[in-house]
């Protein structure tokens, strides 16, 4: 390992970081994060905080975690790596397949696809749900329909499905056939509607308005978040995502569930589509399936989806779709180790308790800080505050202000991530009630810096 001063001398002068500017994290050298335990994370300096991020959404068992630190261990003495390509296979991720389907038989997932993470799980559903159609002699059904303020990964496919600016105008022209409606976004949408049901009702409208226009017969998939994480944690409400069930059902489309984020506990269930009460057609998963202790993903299939693939024609039914890390026993060897850690700690049960704590905390701040436009937030460990500099034009807070907040938040004991003008939060769920409180006083703290 290089001493400090190679490490502070070179930081960022030869690796871009995702998502930001290279010359910014050039003149503002990004936090050299050393360690973590647990909940908290430790800077190069030695300044512990509590990970109010979980490291991306995805550490939701925590860091350090024995049991998958062992699994990964073994595995890598047993089998580091052989292809699964059609041909070959390995014994974790024979196991993980059958685990993964007994979890997610309530949605009635018959099937796994493994990727590397959850741009890749995204791709492959995309994919999929293109060849399903063309099995069926649906040549025609091509184009996909999503939310605004949605994100679902980077690569094209998924920028393409993404319903927000940052993630797309640098990118385009990005895939053809791409068409968003209204997220069920009650602080900011085109209805000035601020009713979560009438509002969703309108959306679903919006949605079927455009199947109509574009034609049934040339919509292949619809996807969306059970919760829309990156677009700043927008909760729909409860009737949407059945509802918008019902609608591909009538059509013939088929449903995709982003479930990168809420998968495997993160909002008080094993998934979104059960917190909703939906069975999709496909759920891309990644993130909190091996709590990032190994990249790795899912794209889950339904038996009658998988029906369609096995009894069809052999070769429009045939895949050729993977990755070279697809199946990797390592990481299968790391997500069953970390289901059954799941399972053991009950984690969905701890962020329900711990998620309820931070929403009532944060809605608290709203009522004592102007600057906090919205709060939302309420199931689970996800929660976004959106910041205004003008409450009653709900004007977006500047983005040196947002920076500045960030800054004395991580100074006062918690790490958040800023996206836009919205803080994001979505700590460990085995975080404590003692760290949660922390969370929210760092938070406080820098709203205070905004408001003086």
């Amino acid at each position: 390992m290089k001493d400090s001063n190679f490490l502070q001398e070179n930081n960022a002068r030869h690796l871009w970081h995702p998502m930001g500017h290279p010359g910014t994290s050039i003149e503002n050298p990004p936090n050299i994060i050393s360690k973590a335990q647990g909940s908290t994370i430790t800077d190069y300096d030695g300044n512990t905080v509590v990970d109010g991020v979980g490291g991306l959404w995805c550490v939701n068992v925590g860091y350090s975690c024995e049991p998958i630190k062992k699994a990964i261990i073994q595995q890598m003495d047993q089998l580091p790596y052989y292809s699964a390509f059609s041909g070959t296979t390995n014994e974790p991720a024979i196991e993980l397949s059958y685990e993964l389907c007994e979890m997610f038989n309530e949605e009635n997932m018959g099937r796994a696809f493994f990727t590397s993470g959850g741009s890749d799980s995204v791709e492959t559903a995309l994919r999929l749900a293109r060849q399903y159609h063309k099995i069926n002699g649906a040549n025609g059904r091509t184009k996909f329909l999503s939310l605004k303020k949605g994100y679902h990964g980077t690569h094209f496919g998924g920028a393409s499905v993404n319903g927000n600016s940052r993630f797309r105008t640098n990118y385009e022209p990005l895939l053809s056939g791409c068409f968003h409606i209204p997220s069920p976004y009650t602080y900011r949408n085109p209805f000035n509607e601020t009713d979560p049901e009438r509002l969703a009702d309108l959306c679903v409208a919006a949605a079927v308005d455009e199947i109509e226009f574009q034609g049934p017969e040339t919509i292949a998939a619809f996807i969306m978040e059970p919760i829309q994480g990156a677009g700043g944690v927008i909760v729909p409400h409860k009737s949407f995502m059945k509802k918008m069930r019902d609608v591909c059902t009538k059509y013939g489309i088929l449903m995709i569930a982003d479930e990168v984020i809420t998968g495997f506990g993160r909002i008080g269930d094993w998934c979104g589509s059960r917190h909703w009460g939906v069975k999709p057609d496909m759920m891309t998963m990644a993130k909190g399936i091996t709590s990032a202790y190994f990249p790795f993903g899912a794209c889950m299939i339904s038996e009658n989806v998988a029906q369609v693939f096995e009894q069809g024609d052999p070769v429009l039914g045939s895949i050729g779709h993977g990755y070279t890390y697809s199946a990797h026993p390592v990481g299968a060897a790391a997500a069953l180790a970390c289901i059954r850690e799941s399972q053991r700690l009950q984690i969905q049960k701890s962020a329900k308790i711990r998620g309820k704590q931070l929403f009532e905390g944060l809605k608290t701040l709203k009522s004592k800080y102007s600057i906090v436009g919205d709060v939302r937030g309420g199931h689970g460990l996800m929660a976004g505050i959106e910041l205004v500099s003008n409450q009653e034009n709900k004007t977006p807070m500047r983005a040196d202000n947002m920076a500045k907040l960030s800054s004395k938040i991580f100074n006062s004991g918690a790490m958040v991530r800023i996206g836009g003008h919205n803080v994001l939060l979505s700590p460990p769920l085995i975080i404590t009630e003692g760290e949660t409180d922390q969370v929210l006083t760092a938070i406080e703290d820098g709203l205070k810096t905004l408001t003086v």
